[in-house]
């Protein structure tokens, strides 16, 4: 490919890359793409949820192409003192389903794997081997960055997906079990933690224990124990264990957004993904936000490649002026709640309306959803709540892992 013009050049091969290359070529066949991914395979290590009604007809369509988990029985929430289930569909897809599928689905010659972009500009990619890739329009879809410019806090999980001898009995996916200790890993009893349960398959489950933290860091270690104890719970303890996952995704409370933009752009180079800001500030989910990036920008793939990167900075900056309340919110929950009335707040949450709960986690709440969310007995104390949103919180610390 070196020497040889294409049309667009995708830097990163995850979620947001992979959905922008599938929803180009879906509207436009003939294009010459390149997706450019440092990693072994598309999509790393992960999986992604979304609700059923997060999408749009289009969007489903997208995301008709590739192997879904899904579930229309609804899903369940638990804590010490209340339980639910919600009637909503539930989806999950991934990274190994999202792999294959994009492998199926996009021209070989444009996937570009083990390769590692050193050089991005506007009329090209320069990758670390010395080969040049010119391009019409670059987009940089490489992994969030932790950044001075942003302030709040980490979710850190680690999941494993278990094969079981017998069934395992559950129905429904359980996206929040609450029921557990608070303790993070340290001990310190500072971080609201939650375990995440999907039936894959009657003799398949995927488990993860998820909180959220100062810290960005694993104990790898001591969540594996964690793991281990709650397979116990439930009989699961001898099942093979078949896949491992492990990350930190950022919960983002503030900061200034221009600056952090500013030091990542690159004139005339398309910022997309976690590293332009198209995330939930609070829940972390990414998936419907990456969905509808990718299909916004499939609709504007004639521009050029500094009219793509403008198109996708206003994008940016409306979609942080629309999610501002969900990053206030972040702040009152984890700067001013007390530990101890974390969990409280949450199962409260999960009294409210359907709706309203399905609206909140594809970031589309209305103004009397906020209303609803804030009205009664506040979730925090007045005091404590004017103080965190007064105070400059927490900087994501660049020591954080990538």
């Amino acid at each position: 490919m070196n020497g040889r013009m294409i049309d667009v050049a995708i830097i990163g091969g995850g979620l947001a890359g992979g959905l922008i290359a599938l929803a180009l070529l879906r509207q436009r066949p003939e294009l010459r793409l390149a997706l450019i991914e440092s990693g072994e395979r598309l999509g790393g290590d992960h999986r992604w949820s979304w609700f059923a009604g997060d999408l749009s007809e289009e969007g489903d369509a997208l995301l008709d192409s590739f192997r879904q988990s899904t579930w229309d029985s609804g899903y369940d929430v638990r804590f010490p003192q209340y339980q639910r289930t919600l009637a909503t569909g539930y989806r999950s897809l991934s990274s190994a389903d999202f792999a294959v599928g994009l492998t199926r689905l996009l021209p070989p010659e444009a996937i570009r794997l083990k390769c590692c972009a050193s050089v991005l500009d506007a009329e090209g990619v320069t990758l670390a081997s010395g080969e040049r890739i010119p391009a019409r329009a670059v987009i940089d879809c490489r992994a969030f960055e932790p950044s001075p410019h942003l302030t709040g806090g980490w979710q850190v999980f680690m999941g494993r997906h278990v094969q079981l001898d017998q069934p395992h009995g559950i129905e429904r996916p359980v996206i929040m079990d609450a029921s557990v200790d608070q303790l993070a890993p340290s001990g310190d009893n500072g971080a609201y933690r939650f375990v995440y349960v999907l039936p894959l398959g009657a003799h398949d489950v995927f488990v993860e224990d998820t909180y959220y933290a100062d810290s960005p860091l694993i104990d790898r270690s001591a969540l594996s124990s964690r793991l281990d104890a709650y397979c116990r719970r439930y009989g699961w303890e001898h099942g093979r264990i078949v896949g491992n996952e492990a990350g930190v995704l950022p919960v983002i409370d503030g900061g200034n957004f221009r600056a952090y933009r500013d030091s990542h752009r690159i004139a005339g180079v398309a910022l997309a993904g976690a590293r332009g800001g198209f995330t939930h500030p609070l829940t972390s989910y990414t998936l419907p936000i990456a969905v509808d990036n990718a299909l916004a920008i499939a609709r504007e793939v004639d521009l050029t490649g500094a009219q793509l990167a403008a198109f996708s900075e206003a994008r940016a900056r409306q979609h942080w002026n629309r999610t501002r309340f969900y990053r206030r919110l972040a702040r009152m929950l984890f700067g001013a709640a007390e530990p101890a009335r974390r969990r409280d707040i949450f199962e409260n949450f999960y009294k409210l309306p359907e709706a309203l709960i399905e609206r909140f986690y594809a970031a589309r709440s209305t103004p009397l959803d906020r209303m609803r969310i804030m009205l009664g007995k506040p979730p925090v104390p007045i005091g404590r709540a004017i103080g965190a949103l007064a105070s400059r919180g927490r900087a994501l610390s660049q020591d954080a892992p990538a």
